[in-house]
Formats: structure tokens, C-alpha cells, sequence
């Protein structure tokens, strides 16, 4: 029995610091890897990112494993939850050693973050060290391949999918060869994530299994969307971590951070703009050998975009609605009901 979620990568665990409330909506989301790191790269191809030691992670650099990625709201305010996560890594004692005592470490902690500053209706309530903090130790806490939960936590709190109400999605799949792999998005993106003109998700329609909502139904949801007056400023984000137990060098985790950019694409158009800051990790954590086939990788990397899709769709379908004095957003379950 699975999770269907990003926990299924053994090892791995997620963790989620949400506030809301008295002027909040944003959070930190944290992925722990298991003792010892996990190998990690990154893609980002939107134009306005805001991340932090993703140098770090080119092949061409030393660092060769690392032990958390921090997805964080709050723009870049919110990256300042990466050193709550660090502070807590120091003391676990987990990190790069840097000297002959073994309390000497440099933990490397990636982080990226969405923009949803305003959103709770307070412009300064964002995440800190704290926030990082809360997150990584609720990561830590958790059980071994637990659910995650999903929709507005964590760092999807406060995201915004188009006009839609975002957040926070994740599924996996375990391929013929045995090896797993999964994902884990914050979907708050600046392009829309349903068809104007049958209100479909793109997601689902990509997986070839949607049910189109009925013409009246459609039409109320306009009109519903219609009344939350203009659109905001797109200043928005999609996240994402894609990990598999697979034992990659970190070119190839960086190819499958590259084409799991596929799976946004898929599910949010237009996407990659200059206003986003479209960014994604990969891990892997090498418990299951790849095989010496040249195209061994091809499986995982066509998995990773594939589920980068599903978990679109299920942060968008989990996500409830929010009408405060930040803005009205409302979900995809309220318009269309399912």
C-alpha cells in the first residue's frame, strides 16, 4: 500500500508549516531526505525566480548530496525559512563537514519560493527561520512513507493557480523496473490551469481521463469568477520536487529536473513567462540500481513529467476556496463541484 505521494520514495519525508488567519496565508513546505542527503539538481526556467543555493547543486560543483528543500511562500522574504532549517540540520549534525570535529557542518539547503505576499490581507506576514523551522520538524516527526497532505498548507497556503485557488499536490508511480518515483508541486501559477471554453482541467486532459463539466455549469463558474473582479498582478510561481530511489549521478538528476518542466507545461498555459519564477528540484536517493542501458533513464524522466502533471491537478482539485481581505479566490470543487 502506497501513499501515492512523494513519501513513497523511501526515505523521504515532507513537512508543512501553514498560517493563516489575522492577516496570514503562506507557509513553508520542507522535504527532509534520509541520513546521509540524497543527490539533488534543478531546473528553473521561469524569468523572475527567487531560490537560494542552487549553484550548489551543478554537476560541475563539489557538493554532491544534500539533506532538504525548502518551498517556502512569501517571496523572496520567505527563503529566510530556509535557515530555521539549517539551525535545526546543524544540530542533528547533518551537512557537508568542514573540519575534523564532526558538530562542524555546512548544511546545504536549496530552497525556491512563490510569491503570495498580500494575499492573508498583510503584506509583511511572511515566513521566517521559524516558520523553516516548524516545517522540518514536522518533516522529521512524521511517519515513514506517510501521507502529505495536500491542497492549502504549507507552502501552497497562499498560491494561486490562475484565478484559481492553488496549493500543494503530490503522487508517484513505480515503474516495471521497480524503481519509484514521485513529485511534489506548489502549484501557483501565473497561467491558468483550466480551458476557458469547457472549464476542463489541461491537467486532466493530458491524462485522457477528464470528464468535461456541463455547458450550464461552466457558465456559472464564469460568472462566479467574473464577480471576484480583475485578475491580480501575475506575480506567481510553480514549484516543484521530483524524486526517485533511483541511483543517479547529479547530470542526470538535473536532466530529470529539466524534463519534468514538461509536466507544468502540460497542465498550466501559458507558463515559463518573465513574471514566473518556474523552478524544480530533483533527488534521488540511489537505493535502487538504474541499470547500464544508455537510455535507462528514459523511464524515469518521462515518469517525472507525467506525475509532475498529476500533482497539478490534485494541489488545484485539494485546494479550498479563500475570500478575505487579500482577494476571493475560489476553488476548482466550488465552481464546478467535483
Amino acid at each position: 500500500m502506497t501513499a501515492d505521494a512523494l513519501t513513497d520514495v523511501a526515505g523521504l519525508r515532507v513537512g508543512h508549516a501553514t498560517r493563516s488567519g489575522d492577516g496570514w496565508l503562506t507557509g513553508t513546505t520542507v522535504v527532509l531526505a534520509p541520513e546521509g542527503g540524497a543527490v539533488a539538481a534543478v531546473d528553473v526556467r521561469g524569468g523572475g525566480p527567487g531560490t537560494k543555493e542552487t549553484d550548489a547543486l551543478d554537476p560541475r560543483n563539489v557538493v554532491q548530496r544534500v539533506d532538504a528543500v525548502v518551498l517556502t511562500g512569501g517571496s523572496a522574504y520567505g527563503l529566510d525559512a530556509a535557515s530555521g532549517v539549517m539551525a535545526w540540520l546543524e544540530e542533528q549534525g547533518r551537512g557537508v563537514p568542514v573540519g575534523p570535529d564532526p558538530a562542524h557542518v555546512v548544511p546545504v539547503v536549496p530552497a525556491a519560493c512563490v510569491f503570495d505576499l498580500g494575499r492573508g490581507g498583510d503584506f509583511r506576514a511572511r515566513p521566517d527561520a521559524a516558520t523553516g523551522r516548524a516545517a522540518v520538524e514536522a518533516a522529521a516527526a512524521s511517519a515513514a512513507g506517510g501521507r502529505v497532505p495536500q491542497g492549502c498548507v504549507g507552502a501552497g497556503t497562499g498560491a494561486v493557480a490562475g484565478r484559481l485557488k492553488g496549493g500543494v499536490g503530490t503522487a508517484s508511480t513505480v515503474l516495471a523496473s521497480g524503481i519509484t518515483v514521485a513529485a511534489l508541486v506548489v502549484a501557483n501559477a501565473a497561467g491558468s490551469v483550466l480551458d476557458p471554453g469547457t472549464g476542463a482541467l489541461y491537467g486532466e486532459m493530458f491524462q485522457g481521463r477528464v470528464a468535461y463539466p456541463e455547458a450550464r455549469v461552466h457558465e456559472a463558474a464564469r460568472r462566479r469568477l467574473d464577480e471576484t473582479g480583475d485578475a491580480p498582478a501575475p506575480l506567481n510561481t510553480t514549484l516543484a520536487v521530483v524524486a526517485t530511489d533511483a541511483d543517479l549521478t547529479k547530470a542526470q538528476a538535473q536532466k530529470l529536473a529539466g524534463t519534468a518542466h514538461d509536466g507544468i507545461a502540460r497542465a498550466v498555459r501559458p507558463v515559463h513567462l518573465l513574471h514566473d519564477g518556474d523552478t524544480v528540484f530533483a533527488l534521488a536517493t540511489g537505493a535502487q540500481a538504474l541499470g547500464t542501458h544508455p537510455l535507462a533513464l528514459n523511464d524515469v524522466l518521462a515518469a517525472g513529467a507525467d506525475l509532475v502533471t498529476r500533482a497539478i491537478v490534485r494541489a488545484v482539485r485539494a485546494a479550498e476556496s479563500v475570500a478575505g481581505p487579500g482577494g476571493v479566490w475560489p476553488s476548482y470543487g466550488e465552481l464546478y463541484g467535483r
